[in-house]
């Protein structure tokens, strides 16, 4: 793979949180039959359901108890590929929101995209396309990139990415190293026909001789955590096409971490739950992620999902910030994956209500859709 919308952390919970939490859940239930309410209030209670213990898990409604299944390792049917920002805009706060009008029309990913940024630091991520009309979605290569990547139809991946500007303890002193770390779903990643949820570590800058267990890319180190199998699903299922607050969504992803402690990534999908953890001391990211980015790309490589023309998305990101405000950064510079989409990016707002944290919500659309 190339370089928390949670309403409270899984350790932190209160109860004006869980109310907040639940709140769409009760909507729901005004307009829904009670079948549609249970499996909504399943998927928001294991959103917020912690690991027994470290490993990979699997859920199916209505079981509100994590099954521990058999983790898998790291695949290699898709080199990881990181982009190198264009310039220092992502660094810190000094990034300057730009909603995408005015200027050259800018495609998701290699280095562009929204980004949800705070001064707090970020413990919990959700994100989630509110809305979706996708008819069709392939992964191409990029000659730039060396046309790497998993490709063909209904390949891509979804990324909960941190910021990647930052130097702790794992860069071992070493000068210009930083750390970056990605949450990820990836289909076909691990096996034809068997998608992976996992965690991607990264030591960016870290040179020659990268540690133990970890894989040279350049100047860069990568490896990646342990991979839960979870099934492909169709782009044509990323995200609904009605009512985005009273309909279930298909598709979520969700990062979290803690500081000294575990971390983890999570996908819901339909009726079933899919989580894999790892230790915080990887990278110490929990120590200084406060900027987070969520999007749907090629799968790994480089490569660029490619959809079908007048498709469009509305992506929602929400990331626990303890209090702290959320901005919009972006999209020039502000992304970090090297992979990519053909969307163009529209314009980005932020909302800050929630008093646990903030989201940030932006659509994206086919080139065509937007001009017609």
């Amino acid at each position: 793979m190339t370089i928390i919308r949670n309403t409270c952390s899984k350790n932190l919970a209160t109860p004006l949180a869980l109310g907040l939490l639940l709140l769409p859940a009760i909507l729901f239930a005004q307009s829904s039959d009670p079948e549609s309410v249970a499996r909504n209030n399943w998927r928001s209670t294991m959103k917020h359901m912690p690991a027994p213990h470290k490993g990979c898990f699997h859920a199916t409604y209505p079981n509100l108890v994590w099954e521990s299944v058999a983790c898998e390792q790291e695949s290699p049917n898709a080199r990881p590929m990181h982009v190198t920002p264009k310039s220092d805009s992502i660094q810190g706060d000094a990034a300057k929101v730009d909603s995408a009008q005015g200027g050259a029309p800018e495609i998701a990913g290699n280095g562009n995209d929204y980004v949800a940024s705070t001064r707090g630091l970020i413990n919990h991520a959700e994100g989630d396309f509110e809305s979706a009309s996708v008819q069709s979605e392939s992964s191409v290569g990029v000659a730039a990139y060396g046309n790497g990547g998993i490709l063909g139809p209904n390949e891509y991946s979804l990324q909960i990415n941190t910021n990647a500007n930052a130097t702790t303890a794992a860069c071992k002193g070493r000068s210009g190293c930083k750390v970056w770390q990605q949450f990820v779903y990836a289909t076909d990643y691990y096996a034809k026909g068997r998608a992976a949820v996992f965690i991607q570590y990264w030591l960016l800058g870290w040179g020659f001789g990268c540690p133990s267990t970890w894989h040279a890319a350049g100047a860069d180190c990568w490896k990646n955590g342990n991979l839960a199998i979870a099934p492909n699903i169709p782009a044509t299922q990323l995200g609904p096409n009605d009512d985005p607050y009273l309909q279930l969504n298909p598709v979520e992803l969700n990062a979290e971490v803690t500081a000294g402690g575990e971390d983890s990534v999570e996908l819901l999908y339909g009726t079933g739950a899919y989580l894999a953890t790892g230790e915080d001391s990887v990278l110490d990211i929990g120590t200084v992620w406060n900027q987070a980015e969520f999007n749907v790309f090629g799968d790994g490589g480089g490569s660029e999902a490619v959809f079908n023309l007048g498709a469009n998305l509305e992506v929602l990101l929400f990331v626990d910030t303890s209090g702290a405000p959320v901005t919009c950064l972006g999209p020039a510079y502000a992304g970090t994956t090297g992979d990519s989409s053909d969307l163009i990016l529209g314009s980005c707002a932020a909302n800050n209500s929630y008093g646990y944290g903030g989201s940030i919500e932006f659509t994206e659309a086919f080139f065509a859709t937007i001009f017609r």
